[in-house]
């Protein structure tokens, strides 16, 4: 099952519905703003399923971040060895964990906004974990049962920032600055493997399967879980691999009117376009 956040207007605002895609058609469910709320609620499979509110056409649809306000998301370092090699370092032996803010995410589709303050503006493709049932000191065996499903997101990172201290959160949370999308796809139709990519104006710059992780997204469950209790709608981004433009040689970031294509097969593709701040 697909899942998505879509907004629609209202007046002179936006208001926004949790939908089911079957195929190029999305269905209201109706009493839920957004997939995050749809994930708090008791059953949401079943009432997701049998969802029968409205209907609104894919094509051309404008759709939010797919869980627009998670509790929490906790994001993952160094857990694609490419990548680990690429920057420098040592495969480690830990996660390496910091933390995005529910106002860092935008839609699948949404301009992304270079800041005033940066210059190096970096692209990193991952995937996400969506947690759909609440947990505490989760084994990772039953792991898999608190997982609702996967999604895509691209870790926009702000270099100049990132590397003032040793400490990464100030170059990883910028408003406006992370696609996450189009769909939540539930964990029957999904599991870490599928190819992963993403591309600056039709040029690949990272492609590598999303299974060729250090830290699969059980042991993450797992092991984020012993720290703090994992939510429904909480998200987990599960890190880069190689292909970052921090690392190319000369290095390469994200320009003015360029487009950022990220994609995992199987869960869909956020594709947006470099703008200005305003």
């Amino acid at each position: 099952m697909r899942l998505l956040t879509l907004r629609l207007p209202n007046g002179h605002n936006t208001v926004t519905k949790a939908v089911r895609q079957d195929g190029g058609t999305l269905t209201e469910i109706d009493g839920f703003a957004d997939v995050g709320e749809l994930l708090r609620s008791e059953d949401w499979e079943t009432t997701a399923a049998a969802a029968n509110g409205a209907t609104h056409a894919l094509d051309g649809a404008d759709l939010a971040a797919v869980v627009p306000s998670p509790g929490k998301i906790i994001c993952v370092g160094h857990n694609y060895r490419n990548h680990i090699k690429e920057m420098g370092r040592e495969i480690p032996d830990h996660p390496t964990l910091f933390a995005k803010y529910a106002e860092s995410l935008i839609g699948p589709n949404d301009d992304l906004a270079l800041p005033q303050e940066s210059d190096t503006v970096d692209w990193e493709a991952e995937l996400a974990v969506v947690i759909g049932k609440q947990g505490r000191r989760i084994s990772e065996a039953d792991a898999a049962d608190h997982i609702a499903g996967y999604s895509v997101l691209n870790d926009i990172s702000m270099r100049d920032y990132q590397f003032r201290t040793v400490q990464w959160l100030q170059g990883k949370t910028w408003e406006n600055s992370t696609p996450f999308g189009p769909a939540l796809v539930t964990k029957d139709e999904f599991s870490a493997g599928p190819l992963m990519t993403s591309a600056v104006d039709g040029e690949i710059q990272q492609s590598t399967p999303t299974g060729d992780l250090v830290f699969t997204p059980e042991f993450l469950v797992s092991y984020i879980s012993t720290i703090i209790t994992l939510n429904p709608g909480d998200v987990i981004a599960t890190g880069t691999p190689g292909g970052v433009g921090h690392a190319q040689d000369p290095k390469r970031y994200l320009q003015e009117g360029q487009v950022l294509v990220t994609t995992i097969e199987g869960l869909g593709q956020l594709t947006n376009r470099v703008v200005k701040e305003a």
